[in-house]
């Protein structure tokens, strides 16, 4: 297999997330997200729960600062580093203060930053709902460019697409490990991050994360559902500056198949009634 990001069993470790209100929305996700908040040294506050962490900054409202991704071990970070230098991937210094000097980072067609790393000995697990960080989402006007950008420059792979009725590609799903998709894309006149979602892991999981949120006063805004592509369920809410966060249970392992095609419509995006199309 080549050095890609499958080889290097890739999997998102954090997300950092801009506010002009940095603690307000560290604070939702501690408690809508069942996450312990601490405040690192330079200003940046974390949330740790198990196995997902958010990292919060100042900046503009509804802005990515970078999502990470930690690899498997040394040989598989130092082989996707490789693939991306000789793919000539756009290359920038690691903003992540949760990897180590190893890490390295990219930036796409859309200005958006990825970094890889390896996920630290002593990460913390604390106790808490099960919902691991699973994938992202992006927003673009070119799904084309970003979808060659991650496969051919980062070795991500392909497991779905969405085309509308003239032939067009409104949607992607990639994979950088055996899960249906840790990275998406959708055509949609806002630019960055669509959303990003935890993996609940089984149905019932759904239900004690709607529970949750019940007690802290939190409404869906979408859902229950399940999508077509990666056949998972969802569940959806939106922090106080309108990011949305899903819950997801159940999603497609991966194991030899062809990419799908759907077509862009409603029940692509939930089989099971409205959804929220982004163009």
């Amino acid at each position: 297999m080549p050095p890609t990001a499958v080889h290097a069993e890739t999997f998102l470790h954090h997300i950092e997330l801009q506010s002009p209100n940095p603690g307000a929305l560290a604070r939702f996700y501690g408690a809508a997200m069942d996450m312990r908040v601490e405040t690192l040294e330079g200003g940046r506050l974390l949330c740790v729960g198990p196995s997902r962490r958010m990292l919060f900054a100042d900046g503009p409202q509804q802005k990515m600062g970078f999502a990470a991704f930690a690899c498997r071990d040394r040989d598989g970070l130092d082989d996707l580093r490789a693939h991306a230098q000789g793919a000539d991937a756009p290359m920038v210094a690691s903003p992540s203060p949760l990897f180590g000097p190893e890490a390295f980072a990219v930036r796409d067609p859309d200005g958006n930053i990825v970094v890889f790393g390896l996920a630290p000995e002593n990460d913390p697990q604390p106790k808490g709902i099960t919902g691991p960080l699973q994938h992202v989402t992006l927003g673009t006007s070119d799904v084309t460019a970003i979808e060659k950008f991650y496969t051919e420059k980062l070795g991500f792979l392909l497991s779905d697409r969405v085309f509308n009725e003239q032939g067009d590609l409104t949607t992607c799903f990639m994979r950088s490990n055996h899960e249906h998709h840790t990275l998406g894309c959708f055509r949609s006149p806002k630019v960055g991050i669509d959303h990003h979602s935890y993996e609940a892991g089984e149905w019932d999981r759904i239900r004690d994360w709607c529970d949750h949120f019940a007690t802290k006063d939190i409404q869906l805004m979408w859902g229950p559902g399940r999508h077509g592509p990666g056949n998972n369920l969802f569940i959806f809410i939106a922090d106080p500056d309108g990011n949305w966060i899903e819950v997801s249970a159940e999603i497609e392992i991966m194991r030899d198949r062809k990419v799908k095609h759907w077509p862009h419509g409603e029940r692509t995006l939930n089989l099971w009634g409205r959804a929220i199309l982004r163009s």
